[in-house]
């Protein structure tokens, strides 16, 4: 059952808008046009209960490039 499947993303996603959020996106990107809509919200969030899908995003840097500094002459 989908409650089951949301119960187990809560483990690693502890805010439940958080969850939906990270859900319809997920959904929107690894949803395929012959496939159930259904079926594909289930397969995130049982990739949900195995690994934190907030993790990578929040954490991300930018790489900076060194700046050059000007002497005074």
């Amino acid at each position: 059952m989908r409650s089951d499947l949301v119960f187990g993303a809560l483990s690693q996603v502890t805010n439940r808008y958080q969850l939906c959020q990270l859900a319809s996106k997920a959904t929107r990107k690894l949803h395929k046009p012959n496939t159930r809509l259904q079926d594909t919200t289930n397969d995130v969030l049982c990739r949900f209960q195995a690994t934190n899908p907030g993790a990578t995003a929040a954490h991300e840097v930018p790489i900076t490039q060194p700046v050059e500094r000007r002497r005074a002459a």
